[in-house]
C-alpha cells in the first residue's frame, strides 16, 4: 500500500513543547460514488458559467468580490487586500489551549478527522510521548489552528500509537435539541422500559464485530457493470413496515435476539387489546371451575 501524501505540515504545540507534524486525510475518499452530468445528446459535460443574477452578464473572476448581507440587497465588500489585513495567529502552528475529559466533548461538535504525523526521526520521540501521555490520562487536547484564511478548533485526540486530528464546529454553531419538532420529555411505562433495557442487553455487541457496509455504493457499482453490460435493471418493491404493538415487539425482538430466530409476528395495537381480553377471560374461567371444584369437595 503507498504511503499517505501529507496535505499540511505545521507544528503541534503546548506550552513550551513544540512537536514538528505532518497532518493526512482520515477519510478515503476514493470510496465514495460520484456523478457527473453530461448532455444526454451527446454525452458532453455539463460547465457552470460565473453570470450576475443581476445584470445577467458573464463575469471574469477579476470582477468578483465577496460581499456580506447585512440588509436585503444590502453588501459590505471585502476586497483580497482586507482579508489579508486580519492578523491571525500562524497558519504552520496548531496551539493547544488546555486538556479537557472526553466526556465534557458533546458529539455534535465533531467534524472531520485527520490523521497527525510526526514530522521526522527527530520530532517521532516527542510524538510518542504526547499520544502516550493522552491515552494514560484520559484527556484531550483543544486548541486552534488557521487553514483555508480562517480559524477553526482542533480536538487532539490518540488513536492506537499516534495521533488523530478531529475538526471541530463552535458550540455557537450547534441548534438545540429541544427545538426539534415533537421532542419532549415523555414518562416512560415502568414495564415497557424494562423491557426496552432488555432488549438492548441482548442485542449488545462490540463495534468491531459489527459488519458495517456501505451497501449504497455497493448497489451502485453493480448498477453500473449491469448498464456497461446491457442489462436491464429490476426496481425492488420496498414493502412499509407495520406499526406493532410496543409490548408485543419488544418481547417477540428479545426472542429473536436470544437466537430463537422466531419470526415476528405482526400484532396491531386492536389485536393486542383482544388478545388481552381474551387471557383475561380465560384466567376468569379457569378461576370459576377451581371455586366450583372447591364446593363440590366440600
Amino acid at each position: 500500500m503507498a504511503a499517505l501524501r501529507s496535505i499540511w505540515k505545521g507544528h503541534l504545540r503546548f506550552s513550551l513543547v513544540t512537536i514538528p507534524i505532518r497532518v493526512y486525510n482520515a477519510v478515503d475518499t476514493a470510496e465514495s460514488i460520484s456523478f457527473n452530468q453530461i448532455h444526454r445528446d451527446d454525452n458532453g459535460r455539463i460547465g457552470y458559467d460565473k453570470r450576475c443574477k443581476k445584470c445577467n452578464n458573464l463575469v471574469e473572476n477579476d470582477e468578483i468580490v465577496k460581499g456580506y448581507q447585512y440588509e436585503p440587497d444590502m453588501y459590505v465588500i471585502f476586497e483580497k487586500d482586507d482579508l489579508d489585513k486580519l492578523k491571525l495567529k500562524s497558519t504552520k502552528v496548531i496551539d493547544i489551549e488546555g486538556f479537557v475529559d472526553a466526556s465534557e466533548i458533546d458529539s455534535t461538535l465533531y467534524d472531520s478527522p485527520y490523521y497527525a504525523g510526526p514530522d521526522g526521526d527527530v520530532a517521532a520521540k516527542t510524538y510518542g510521548l504526547l499520544s502516550a501521555a493522552l491515552r494514560e490520562s484520559g484527556k484531550l487536547g483543544v486548541g486552534k489552528v488557521v487553514l483555508r484564511d480562517r480559524e477553526d478548533v482542533v480536538m487532539v485526540a490518540p488513536k492506537g500509537d499516534g495521533i488523530v486530528l478531529y475538526k471541530m464546529r463552535y458550540p455557537k454553531e450547534i441548534r438545540k435539541i429541544e427545538d426539534v419538532p415533537l421532542v419532549e420529555k415523555q414518562k416512560a411505562n415502568k414495564d415497557e422500559l424494562e423491557l426496552a433495557k432488555s432488549l438492548i442487553d441482548s442485542m449488545s455487541t462490540n463495534f468491531g464485530a459489527m459488519k458495517l457496509e456501505n451497501k449504497y455504493n455497493d448497489a451502485v457499482r453493480e448498477m453500473v457493470q449491469a448498464k456497461i453490460a446491457g442489462k436491464e435493471i429490476v426496481a425492488i418493491e420496498e414493502v412499509e413496515p407495520e406499526v406493532v404493538d410496543i409490548m408485543t415487539a419488544l418481547k417477540q425482538s428479545i426472542e429473536q435476539a436470544k437466537g430463537k430466530k422466531k419470526p415476528m409476528e405482526k400484532v396491531t395495537a386492536e389485536k393486542a387489546v383482544a388478545k388481552e381480553k381474551k387471557s383475561a377471560k380465560g384466567k376468569s374461567t379457569a378461576k370459576a371451575k377451581t371455586k366450583t371444584k372447591a364446593r363440590k369437595t366440600a
